[in-house]
């Protein structure tokens, strides 16, 4: 169910989300038809201020402001395809945002938690899934903690850059879980990895470089220098 808005009638938002599946999905290897199938649907539209919708489809993440971003399409679908979702499993996104990944997820066949602590985004994220996806469940509380009232989790995906996956997190997997981020060293490449537990901690390994902000609120605290 779309959401209009003033102006939405002199813009074809369905013909832009075929023209985004076709030029930017597609051509970087995300073929699990699922994905393909539900981003040809889900209307980005909706996920941004109305000041954005005639951009919801660029090549590009959107600023929606203190920070953060609604994920450029090509990153948000490579990270749902490489965390591998089964329907059934129960997946948790933090830093929900507006709720597009979230939605993604509950379009196949996923439980799915969405934690957000910026009160005017889950605000838009909760309108997006009670149209999209109204099987997730919004969780609104700092992104560091988790959800461990929801948890164990078959898949954990962190929307936006991190230095470091906050061991709740971690916690909070199910047996073979996986954590699918984006991790960006201090002074290193930002890369979209993947995470499973083991005997020494989380065990991560890189897929693809990418360019997203850190997300502000589990950047590390600066060091005092004395």
């Amino acid at each position: 169910m779309n959401q209009s808005a003033p102006g939405d009638a002199i813009l074809d938002y369905d013909a832009a989300r075929q023209r985004m599946v076709d030029a930017q999905i597609r051509p970087v290897q995300i073929n699990d038809p699922r994905i393909v199938a539900a981003m040809r649907v889900l209307p980005r539209e909706a996920c941004v201020p109305d000041s954005l919708r005639a951009i919801a489809y660029a090549d590009q993440s959107l600023e929606l402001g203190h920070g953060r971003v609604l994920t450029e399409p090509r990153i948000a679908g490579r990270m749902v395809q490489i965390g591998e979702p089964q329907a059934g499993q129960r997946a948790l996104v933090v830093g929900a945002g507006t709720g597009y990944i979230a939605a993604l997820l509950a379009r196949l066949g996923l439980k799915v938690v969405a934690l957000e602590s910026d009160a005017t985004l889950s605000a838009i994220g909760k309108r997006f899934c009670a149209a999209e996806a109204p099987d997730v469940v919004w969780r609104d509380g700092a992104l560091a903690a988790g959800a461990s009232g929801d948890s164990p989790f078959d898949l954990i995906l962190i929307d936006g850059a991190v230095r470091a996956v906050p061991s709740a997190l971690v916690e909070q997997l199910a047996p073979h879980g996986r954590i699918v981020c984006v991790i960006w060293p201090e002074g290193g490449v930002a890369t979209a990895s993947i995470g499973e537990a083991s005997a020494s901690g989380l065990a991560t390994r890189p897929v693809f470089d990418v360019a997203l902000p850190l997300l502000p609120e589990l950047e590390p605290a600066p060091a005092f220098a004395f």
